[in-house]
């Protein structure tokens, strides 16, 4: 299960060692947002860093914003992957969609209908609780449903 940038990191695992990975849910995952490309940067430098650098002030602060053009990956996708692997992909997922500034739902739709065996829960799927406790319950069967197989002893 990958949350947030969880869901790049799964993709490209999934493009990297297809026949380790068996299945993956993808919760939220964060991609890149057109009208506002620098949304995971900022997010980085105003939100979780400060308080990093509070406990670690030995880890300098040398910004190394990466400069998305339309040839770079970060900028079409999920940072990780392309939409020519998505579509290619055969690892069965299943998406949890969300839409705030880091976690567009365009980027959820993308993924469930480029990757041929893409699952997608409901959404919003947080609210009202039973709404919440059914999409808990998607998630536990497909995880059943794609355990990985062991070798008998």
């Amino acid at each position: 299960m990958g949350y947030c940038i969880g869901g790049p990191f799964a993709l490209k695992l999934m493009e990297q060692a297809p026949d380790r990975v068996v299945a993956g849910v993808l919760c939220q995952p964060v991609g890149h947002r057109p009208e506002n490309p620098d949304v995971m940067y900022n997010s980085g430098r105003d939100t979780w860093a400060p308080e990093f650098r509070a406990r670690r002030p030995d880890v300098t602060w040398r910004p190394s914003k990466r400069t998305c053009t339309t040839s770079t990956v970060c900028s079409r996708f999920v940072y990780s992957v392309s939409r020519d692997f998505a579509r290619a992909c055969q690892t069965p997922m299943l998406v949890m969609p969300d839409d705030t500034p880091a976690h567009p739902y365009p980027v959820s739709r993308d993924i469930a209908a480029l990757a041929p065996k893409a699952e997608v829960t409901v959404y919003p799927w947080r609210e009202p609780k039973d709404l919440l406790a059914k999409t808990v319950h998607q998630v536990r069967d497909f995880l059943r449903a794609h355990q990985p197989v062991t070798a008998t002893r």
